[in-house]
C-alpha cells in the first residue's frame, strides 16, 4: 500500500502510520533499527530498493530524505510517501521530499518518526558530507555509511574521511573488500607460511576500493603494495588481480568473469574460487549486520590517509 501525503508535516505523516498500524496490523513489530537514507531524487528508488531487500535480513523502518537544490527559493513545505506491506519489502518506507528551508534541517524532520530506543543507521548512496558525524543527521547515529565510489574525487572523500573519522563511520568501498580480504587471509594462513615480500594489484581507475586493499596489505603485511590502473569497467568487477610476491613464488588471485576468481598457488593446481561481485543489498546487509565500530575500517583510513601518512609520501 503506498499513501502519498502532500504538503503536510512531520505530526500528520506519524498519526497516518499509526492510523495504517490500527486498521491493517502490527506493521512495525520486530523492527530492530531506522535506517535514514539521505539522496538525490535520482537515487532514491535504488536506495529504496536495496534497503527493501537488506530489510528482510535486518527488519527497520525506512525513512528517505530527499531534497531538490533547484527549489531552494520555493516556500517552505513537506511532501511525504508511505509504503508498507508488499510495497515496502519486510519494512516499512517513508520518503520525505522536503522543499525550500524544510530541507535545511534533516534532523527535524527525522526525530518525530524514529522508532524508540532503537539504532539509528545513516546512508548516503550519493554524494556524502565532508564530516559524516558532524552533518544533521549524522549526529544522532549510530552507524554513518558513505560511499567512495559515488564521490566525485573518491581521494579526498577518504582524506575527508581520515580526518574527520569518528567510530561508526564506514563506506562500502571497504565492504565490498570483506570477501576478498577473508580470502587472501585464508591463503597467508596455509602453508608455506613465507613472508610477503611485496604485492601488486591491477584494478580498474574507477575503483576506490583498489585504494583501501593496498592500504590494508601495507598495513598488516608492512610492505610495499605497487598499484596497476586500468581503463574504468564496464562491469562492477573492477579488481582484475592481486599478487603477493613471496620467496617460495607468487600467490595470484585473478578474476575474469563475474563472481568467480583463479588463484595460483606454486607447487598446487590452480583452483576456482567463488568471490561474487557485491551488489548493494549485499554491501547494505552486512553494515546493517555490525553496528558496532568497524575498528580496522577506522585504523586503515585514519593511518593510511590521514595528515601523517601524506606528511610521508
Amino acid at each position: 500500500m503506498i499513501v502519498d501525503l502532500e504538503n503536510t508535516t512531520v505530526s500528520k505523516v506519524s498519526k497516518k502510520i499509526v492510523q495504517i498500524r490500527e486498521q491493517g496490523g502490527v506493521v512495525a513489530l520486530g523492527r530492530v533499527l531506522t535506517l535514514l537514507i539521505e539522496t538525490d531524487a535520482k537515487g532514491v528508488e535504488t536506495a529504496i530498493k536495496a534497503a527493501n531487500d537488506a530489510s528482510r535480513e535486518h527488519p527497520c523502518r525506512i525513512i528517505v530524505l530527499t531534497s531538490d537544490p533547484s527549489t531552494t527559493s520555493k516556500k517552505a513545505s513537506l511532501d511525504a510517501q508511505i509504503r508498507v506491506g508488499g510495497d515496502a519489502g519486510a519494512s516499512e518506507v517513508i520518503v520525505l521530499r522536503a522543499y525550500g528551508k524544510a530541507a535545511s534541517d534533516s534532523q527535524s524532520l527525522v526525530t518525530g518518526l524514529l522508532l524508540p530506543d532503537a539504532p539509528i543507521v545513516v546512508w548516503w548512496p550519493g554524494k556524502a558530507p565532508v564530516n559524516p558525524a558532524a552533518s544533521s543527521i549524522g549526529k544522532i547515529a549510530t552507524r554513518r555509511i558513505t560511499d567512495a565510489a559515488s564521490q566525485a574525487d573518491p581521494k579526498a572523500h577518504f582524506k575527508n574521511l581520515a580526518k574527520n573519522y569518528t567510530p561508526g563511520d564506514s563506506d562500502f568501498a571497504w565492504t565490498r573488500l570483506t570477501k576478498l580480504r577473508t580470502q587472501l587471509a585464508t591463503m597467508l594462513d596455509q602453508p608455506p607460511y613465507d613472508k610477503v615480500l611485496s604485492a601488486e594489484i591491477i584494478g580498474s581507475s574507477d575503483s576506490p576500493s583498489v585504494e583501501l586493499l593496498a592500504a590494508w596489505l601495507e598495513l598488516k603485511l608492512r610492505i610495499q603494495v605497487k598499484t596497476v590502473r586500468t581503463t574504468p569497467a564496464k562491469s562492477i568487477n573492477k579488481i582484475k588481480s592481486i599478487r603477493l610476491i613471496r620467496k617460495s613464488g607468487d600467490v595470484v588471485i585473478s578474476r575474469e568473469v563475474q563472481d568467480k576468481a583463479v588463484l595460483s598457488q606454486p607447487l598446487q593446481p590452480s583452483r576456482e574460487i567463488s568471490l561474487p561481485v557485491r551488489s548493494l543489498r549485499d554491501c547494505l546487509s552486512e553494515d546493517l549486520r555490525r553496528l558496532d565500530p568497524d575498528d580496522l575500517f577506522g585504523e586503515v583510513i585514519t593511518k593510511s590517509f590521514g595528515a601523517k601518512a601524506r606528511a610521508k609520501k
